[in-house]
């Protein structure tokens, strides 16, 4: 493990005349500077490097300093070192002399590789626990909302898709059969020229067929005894999983969930307000502090909704804190969204999302019939019960249906169903296993407190905005859902610092007008 005293800086007297001269008393980075404990996550960071091997490493505070920058400015990895050598509130705020060399760009690439998504979330939590030893993160209300992600991908066509995994397929094969991936290969050219003037659908069935053919014998290769440590064998289970995959893609087109590109097998087709490919980043927000508390990064056909809960457990294991209220848009109008977050004995947080909209009714509605779980049955409003029940899982509930002539005879045949009867059945009503759930959202939706909390609900819109518009969240620098939550992490953490900077500085000023 890494030694903190080893990386304390000490600029020399030189130094400090000059960044006196060159950064401002009020620069950004020099408030961002004293009002972060940067020193703090050397006790995180320190696991990821050896004291004894290798050639001293860079300080990974100052590693974790230039991620910070690069996201705060937009900038890349050149970019951000580039300015690092001539900017000085850069160099003030990294803790270097003027005289002092810079890391080579290529040392952030390797630096985001040792942490990985649990160090860089880990790095994230730590700067809520800093900005919850200050009092500024408070308990009361989390607020959710996510947003599109666009995947750093040119999505090709199910042709080239199939030609991308077959080729992708033989270059991991090749270590373990070197014979037949060249035999495979000079096959590809003869099937090329035999399909070259048929139609694309005909070629499509020809290259499908093929790439079939070699997964065959692809998953019949031996496994090697050291198969955990060996990162070509690797590989080629990872390409066979993804062969197997777009090949079940081709086999249901209709499905969803399908994979896009070989190049970022994890990036999804998903609709935020138009149709896009790539992710989902799906956040919570503090309502108080207006900091960003948790994150996560989904496909964009993921079930943000189904997230919350996720979030919520994330954030009171990292900080063993207890989330009263969360606020959702109308996705969190799901039943089952609803027990989990409510439950009792589970998360129990208070939760106000907007009910869905039904179309008014001229007919007696489902809640107009009485349940009787212990009889399976339903009693309609004028007296009678169902004759027969079926599961609808589809709905996640039960139907109940009444025989054709009790409702044909009913006095109020008219107020219940609006149609003549076909069949044997009479009404059908559907009663949903979240009834309950239902019923206290929608009539928390009339309450005073609804309001007040729905009326902070723009604060995280905002937030998101910031975080992906301005630190570069909007659009995917990398390739795989791990590394994406990195950059997002790394996009709320710069939205966040400047946040903890602004309420620490306003907090010290009131306290000098005091005095």
């Amino acid at each position: 493990m890494l030694c903190e005293k080893y990386y304390q800086v000490r600029l020399s007297e030189f130094d400090e005349e000059v960044f006196q001269v060159l950064v401002p008393p009020n620069h950004y980075l020099r408030r961002a500077l004293k009002c972060i404990a940067w020193g703090n996550f050397y006790e995180i960071l320190a696991p990821y490097y050896s004291a004894d091997e290798g050639r001293p490493a860079e300080s990974p505070v100052l590693m974790l300093k230039l991620e910070y920058l690069r996201y705060h400015d937009n900038l890349s990895d050149r970019q951000v070192i580039g300015r690092a050598e001539t900017d000085g509130a850069y160099r003030y705020f990294l803790q270097i002399g003027v005289r002092e060399p810079l890391p080579n760009p290529s040392s952030l690439c390797y630096f985001r590789g040792r942490l990985g998504c649990n160090g860089f979330r880990r790095v994230f939590q730590q700067l809520i626990h800093e900005a919850r030893e200050h009092g500024l993160v408070k308990d009361r209300l989390r607020i959710k909302d996510a947003s599109h992600v666009i995947a750093n991908i040119a999505v090709p066509s199910t042709l080239a898709l199939i030609a991308q995994t077959r080729d992708k397929l033989l270059t991991a094969a090749e270590p373990f059969d070197p014979i037949r991936v060249e035999g495979e290969r000079v096959n590809i050219e003869l099937l090329r020229e035999s399909t070259a003037g048929q139609k694309d659908e005909q070629r499509l069935v020809t290259r499908v067929t093929h790439l079939r053919d070699i997964l065959a014998w692809a998953d019949e290769l031996k496994c090697p005894e050291n198969a955990d440590q060996n990162g070509a064998w690797q590989s080629l289970v990872e390409q066979r999983r993804l062969a197997h995959k777009i090949l079940a893609d081709q086999q249901n087109p209709e499905g969803g969930d399908r994979t896009l590109s070989t190049v970022d097998p994890d990036a999804r087709r998903g609709k935020h307000g138009q149709w896009y490919d790539g992710y989902m980043v799906d956040v919570i927000m503090d309502a108080d502090s207006e900091l960003i508390t948790e994150i996560n990064v989904l496909p964009a056909n993921g079930d943000e909704a189904s997230d919350a809960g996720e979030l919520i457990r994330q954030e009171e294991e990292a900080h063993g804190n207890d989330v009263e209220a969360l606020s959702m848009d109308k996705a969190g109008f799901n039943g089952a969204v609803l027990r989990e977050l409510e439950d009792p004995e589970g998360l129990a947080v208070n939760t106000f999302v907007p009910p869905k909209k039904e179309a008014p009714s001229t007919t007696f509605t489902p809640q107009d019939f009485t349940e009787d779980p212990e009889h399976r049955k339903v009693t309609c409003p004028a007296g009678e019960t169902s004759d027969y029940r079926q599961r609808d899982k589809g709905r996640h509930g039960w139907m109940f249906r009444f025989k054709r002539w009790k409702c044909e005879g009913c006095s109020q045949f008219s107020d219940c169903i609006d149609h003549s009867l076909r069949g044997p059945f009479g009404r059908t009503v559907r009663k949903t296993d979240y009834e309950a759930e239902y019923r206290r959202a929608r009539e928390k939706a009339t309450t005073a407190e609804y309001e007040a909390v729905r009326s902070e609900h723009p604060k995280v819109e905002r937030k998101l905005g910031e975080m992906l518009n301005r630190h570069g969240g909007r659009r995917a620098r990398y390739c795989g859902r791990g590394k994406v939550l990195v950059q997002e992490l790394m996009a709320a953490m710069a939205t966040d610092v400047k946040r903890i900077v602004r309420l620490l500085c306003a907090r010290t000023a009131a306290l000098e007008c005091e005095f």
